[in-house]
């Protein structure tokens, strides 16, 4: 293992000194998406490894909510308050649904036919009010333009390396509210023992809505950055939704260090596959989670099927 570890790390860095300078682009286009990935994942981490429920709207929810942000932009102007408005969308629509979904609980297969179905609504939804030519959103005046790559002509833009700072910011977030207020304390409590936390007065059902509610924030913010430096468009929301997947599992269910870990691996390897093997790149992603498995079965911060953040 650490030989073939070592001959991959060869191919890498041969791989990368024969492009030279540009491999600082992928670098950064892949800490980027890893970025985005994990502003998505670490929401559905919340949602899908801690409250249980399978949510595979969670891909259709970050694109409804680009969409609301480029509205509330075209009305605005406002980068900030769109992204704002994008997220308090998205979060009132996935208490709407985990309003539904309480009532499913347990009940994998009906949580997985429901979400889907939700997810085909909100995509046929979006493609009537906005149509199906690609849009993208203007970034704030600040990230507007690029910077000058240190040791290099090339540029980047600037928007994209604000990307990755937004993901570290949430990450430092949301784990301090999940080891550090009685919210987070009470959402891992309510997974390990929901009859306790009832007995004790407190109101599981909201607690579960409230993450809910702050998944849905966290996938609209995302839907904001993706629809800034990509674009929003038909079939994105399945291409996120596998992304972070994959980010979930791989990272191991219900840690956000792992998410984390697990967006960084996911966008880099996405990153160099597509510059030098872009045919197999979708391989080569699927390729990682399947070694990330072999090794660790449990993802790479799991413990156990109710891994902890």
């Amino acid at each position: 293992m650490v030989a073939l570890a070592g001959a991959i790390a060869f191919y890498v860095v041969y791989k990368s000194v024969g492009i030279g300078d540009r491999s600082l682009l992928v670098l950064l286009n892949g800490l980027t998406s890893a970025g985005l990935y994990f502003l998505l994942a670490s929401g559905f981490t919340l949602v899908f490894g801690l409250v249980r429920v399978t949510n595979l709207a969670h891909g259709g929810i970050y694109l409804i909510g680009g969409y609301i942000a480029l509205t509330a932009q075209r009305t605005t102007g406002n980068w900030l308050a769109s992204a704002a408005a994008g997220a308090a969308f998205s979060a009132v629509l996935s208490i709407a649904l985990y309003l539904v979904l309480r009532r499913l609980r347990g009940d994998g297969l009906r949580e997985t036919m429901f979400t889907l179905g939700a997810a085909i609504v909100i995509a046929d939804q979006v493609l009537a009010r906005w149509g199906g030519v690609p849009s993208d959103l203007d970034p704030p005046s600040l990230l507007s333009g690029s910077i000058g790559l240190p040791g290099s002509d090339l540029l980047y833009p600037k928007f994209r390396l604000a990307v990755v700072g937004v993901a570290l910011t949430v990450g430092i977030a949301l784990w301090a509210v999940m080891h550090r207020t009685r919210f987070g304390t009470t959402i891992r409590a309510s997974v390990d023992d929901r009859d306790m936390v009832s007995i004790l007065g407190i109101r599981v059902e909201l607690v579960f809505a409230a993450a809910f509610g702050l998944a849905g924030a966290l996938a609209g913010i995302a839907g904001a950055a993706g629809g800034t430096y990509l674009s929003l468009a038909q079939g994105e929301d399945n291409r996120i939704l596998l992304a972070s997947l994959i980010v979930v599992i791989a990272g191991g269910l219900g840690s956000i260090g792992g998410a984390a870990a697990a967006s960084v691996i996911v966008g880099l390897v996405e990153a160099f596959a597509q510059t030098h093997h872009p045919i197999l790149s979708v391989l080569m992603t699927f390729g990682t989670l399947i070694a990330i498995l072999a090794l660790r079965p449990n993802g790479l911060f799991g413990r156990r099927a109710d891994a902890r953040l």
